[in-house]
């Protein structure tokens, strides 16, 4: 059961600390998986067929359907009343509509017809939401700047080149 609003406005350390867990964690961590697990897919989709067109779709497939797994997921994880991370249905629904995002920021450039503008434009996006996560993550969750952003871009560097490979070896 969330506490009472007053309780928090008579303690701001508690009320950014319920903002930061029951918001901005489950939307980071859609932001995260949104980026980083559609990465293999949509590359690797790209190297295979040579059709920006064909990535976007299956970009647009694995965008939604992680964003409902991350969702769901988020939200039949816990109810929030023993970890108070607030109510199950907002958690799920920031987490879901968050890995959405992540997912099909870096698919809208394979609507370019240009397969290597669609590609050039989509590392780009990529570059940018990595180093975006780290810094979100780094100033609500702490540590220090550079681990941040060596963790957070060469986790998805390892995706991403897994998708890649498998793109071109795939093509022949």
């Amino acid at each position: 059961m969330d506490e009472p609003i007053q309780s928090t406005l008579n303690d701001p350390a508690k009320a950014r600390r319920d903002v930061v867990l029951q918001e901005i964690q489950p939307a980071l961590l859609g932001l995260m998986d949104g980026s980083v697990s559609t990465l293999a897919p949509i590359f690797a989709t790209a190297g295979l067929t040579g059709r920006p067109l064909s990535a976007f779709f299956v970009g647009l497939a694995a965008s939604l359907g992680a964003a409902i797994s991350m969702g769901l997921s988020e939200a039949l994880s816990d109810d929030g009343s023993v970890t108070g991370r607030g109510g199950p249905v907002r958690r799920g629904a920031i987490t879901g509509v968050s890995t959405g995002i992540g997912g099909m920021l870096h698919t809208i450039p394979f609507v370019i017809p240009n397969l290597q503008i669609a590609l050039n434009a989509a590392y780009a996006v990529v570059a940018f939401e990595l180093i975006a996560i780290a810094f979100i993550r780094y100033h609500f969750m702490g540590g220090r700047l550079l681990n941040t952003i060596v963790q957070v871009v060469i986790g998805g560097a390892i995706v991403f080149a897994i998708g890649v490979w498998l793109g071109k070896i795939g093509a022949g």
